[in-house]
């Protein structure tokens, strides 16, 4: 059972992934739309008049005047919807949230374990972090994720909207870190908790793109490509 968890059905999952990850981004695009962007603010275009230097110059300092304005603009459109969002509202939150997205990236992909795993398997291997660090790290990031289930069960107003797929989100999403942090201290039975976290991170690959947890990767579609309120700019297609 060892050598197929570690070896075929780890390609199987990050096929998944990838294909999955594709297919979701076929459906983005296929979903949205292209939308026409507001130009510039600025002057109403004038009739054609004869090109002279006077009127060059004019042109390129209204469009100047124009560009300032709508960088403005939209430095307190972001401005706003940063007042507006989590972080404007509960910063001991948006602390916790910020800090365990980014521990849910670097612990895996800069885990020395893992590292020489991709060498072992590819010849390659990425930049690692001391075992002592990452294994601080994990505690940070479980202690982020308790905290979120804590304020599930004790919050009435969070707990009112949570049903059993948002705990089965987050146990799969937490079970390869609490797993492999066991494994790290050869708690309980060490080969035991090795298999349980090597399938956790197999499923844990295989169910994101399918599932609420996609959201970790589309956030950048989201925010770049998509026209809202919270995105990075003005966005080119529109739901």
């Amino acid at each position: 059972m060892y050598a197929f968890i570690s070896g075929p059905m780890v390609w199987i999952a990050f096929a998944c992934f990838f294909a999955g990850l594709a297919f979701q981004t076929m459906q983005f695009l296929r979903l949205s739309q292209k939308k026409e962007l507001r130009a510039l603010p600025g002057k109403p275009k004038a009739k054609k008049k004869k090109k002279g230097k006077k009127a060059v110059k004019k042109k390129k300092a209204w469009t100047l005047a124009a560009l300032f304005a709508w960088a403005d603009g939209l430095f307190v459109r972001q401005l706003e919807s940063l007042r507006t969002s989590l972080l404007g509202h509960h910063v001991v939150m948006a602390g916790f949230t910020i800090l365990f997205h980014i521990l849910l990236f670097v612990v895996p992909i800069f885990l020395l374990a893992h590292n020489i795993l991709l060498r072992d398997a590819l010849g390659l291997s990425l930049p690692s972090l001391p075992e002592a660090l990452t294994d601080a790290l994990t505690f940070v990031f479980l202690l982020c994720a308790f905290f979120f289930l804590f304020r599930r069960l004790f919050v009435r107003q969070v707990r009112a909207i949570s049903g059993p797929y948002d705990y089965l989100m987050w146990l799969i999403t937490v079970l390869p870190f609490l797993t492999g942090f066991m494994a790290y201290h050869q708690w309980c039975d060490y080969d035991l908790i090795l298999r349980v976290h090597i399938i956790a991170g197999e499923l844990m690959l295989i169910v994101i793109p399918f599932t609420k947890l996609g959201h970790m990767l589309f956030f950048f579609f989201y925010r770049f490509l998509v026209g809202t309120e919270y995105s990075f700019g003005q966005g080119k297609r529109a739901w």
